[in-house]
C-alpha cells in the first residue's frame, strides 16, 4: 500500500466534514456537510465535482433544509441516477429523521423523500442486485438497536432484521456483499453505556436474516469497507494513541483489524468515502490537523 497525493479541495465553511464519494457518469462527486460546528442547527449537503482524476474539485450543488440540520451524506449510483441519503437532525425536537433526494446529473436534485421509521437514521446504502440495503440505527439507552433494510430502487424501505444488534451502543455501519453473494457488517460500538467499544463484525447469506457476529480487537468510527482481491479492507478513525483516518485490512476468519496506512489527519477527522478504480483506491475524508477541519482527497496505489 502507498499513500500516492493527497490534497485539500474544501475548507470554505467553518467546518466541514462527514464525506463521501461516487464515481457517476465519468466524474467524481463529493458531498460533506458544511456549517459553523460539528453539532450546529445550520448544517447543509455541499456537492462537489470533479473529472476522475480528482484533479480540480468545483461545487456543483448545495442542499438545505429550513427544517433540519443535514448530516452524513451518502452518494450511491443505481441505474441512471445518483441517489443522496442522509440524516437530518430536526428543528423541532424531533430528534433524527433519514431522507433520500434523487438526480440525473449530479446537478438539480429533487425535493427529499422520509425513509424508515422517526428516530432511525439509516447510515449508509449498499446496492445489491437491483435492491439497497443499508443497517440504521436508534440511539437509545435502554432499548437502542441496529435495523438491516431492503428497499427497491423507489426507495421503499423495508425491515428484513428489526433488531439486527443490541449490543451495546450499535451505531455507524458498513456493508457490502461477496461473490458469493454473502452479506459483510462492519458495525461502530461507542462506551456511553457499555464497557465494550470494540466494533463487531458480522456476516450473514441470503436472505440476509440470520446473522453471526464476532468482536473486533479495536474501537472504529466512520466505517467504510470494501473488498479488493477477496481481501476485506476498510477505512476508519482509529482512537489507539493518536486520533486519525486510516485504511484498514479486516480478517474475516479472526475479526482482527490491522492498520496498513494513516492518512495526514488527526483531532476531528475520518468519515471517509472510497471509489475504486482497477489498483487505485480514492478516498475523501475530513480533517482537523492543519487547522479547521476541510475535506481532503487522497489516491492510494493497493
Amino acid at each position: 500500500m502507498k499513500l500516492c497525493s493527497v490534497s485539500k479541495i474544501w475548507d470554505k465553511s467553518a467546518h466541514n466534514a462527514f464525506t463521501d464519494l461516487a464515481l457517476y457518469r465519468g466524474k467524481l462527486y463529493c458531498v460533506f456537510r458544511e456549517a459553523s460546528a460539528h453539532v450546529s442547527p445550520d448544517g447543509a449537503l455541499r456537492i462537489l465535482c470533479s473529472n476522475n482524476d480528482g484533479q480540480d474539485w468545483h461545487s456543483v450543488a448545495l442542499i438545505e433544509a429550513d427544517f433540519a440540520d443535514l448530516r452524513d451524506g451518502k452518494l450511491v449510483v443505481e441505474g441512471d441516477s445518483l441517489f443522496l441519503f442522509g440524516g437530518a437532525a430536526m428543528h423541532e425536537g424531533e430528534g433524527m429523521r433519514s431522507y433520500c433526494w434523487q438526480s440525473d446529473d449530479g446537478i438539480h436534485w429533487s425535493a427529499p423523500r422520509a425513509l424508515v421509521k422517526e428516530r432511525e437514521w439509516l447510515w449508509r446504502i449498499t446496492p445489491h442486485k437491483g435492491y439497497f440495503y443499508g443497517i440504521a440505527y436508534y440511539c437509545h439507552e435502554h432499548d437502542g438497536y441496529a435495523a438491516l433494510y431492503k428497499s427497491d430502487a423507489n426507495t421503499d424501505f423495508h425491515p428484513l432484521v428489526e433488531k439486527l444488534s443490541q449490543a451495546g451502543y450499535v451505531n455507524e455501519s458498513g456493508l457490502v456483499f461477496d461473490e458469493e453473494d454473502k452479506a459483510i457488517c462492519l458495525l461502530r460500538r461507542d462506551p456511553l453505556w457499555q464497557t465494550d467499544e470494540r466494533a463487531l463484525l458480522g456476516e450473514s447469506a441470503p436472505p440476509y436474516t440470520q446473522w453471526h457476529w464476532q468482536t473486533v480487537n479495536c474501537r472504529v468510527g466512520g466505517p467504510v469497507i470494501f473488498l479488493y482481491q477477496g481481501q476485506l479492507y476498510g477505512v476508519v478513525r482509529l482512537y489507539d494513541g493518536r486520533v486519525r483516518t486510516s485504511l484498514v485490512a479486516i480478517d474475516r476468519q479472526t475479526a482482527q483489524i490491522e492498520e496498513l496506512l494513516s492518512l495526514p489527519s488527526g483531532g476531528d477527522t475520518s468519515y471517509a468515502g472510497v471509489v475504486l478504480c482497477d489498483n487505485t483506491l480514492m478516498v475523501s475524508y475530513y480533517s482537523s490537523h492543519e487547522g479547521d477541519c476541510a475535506i481532503y482527497f487522497a489516491k492510494i496505489a493497493l
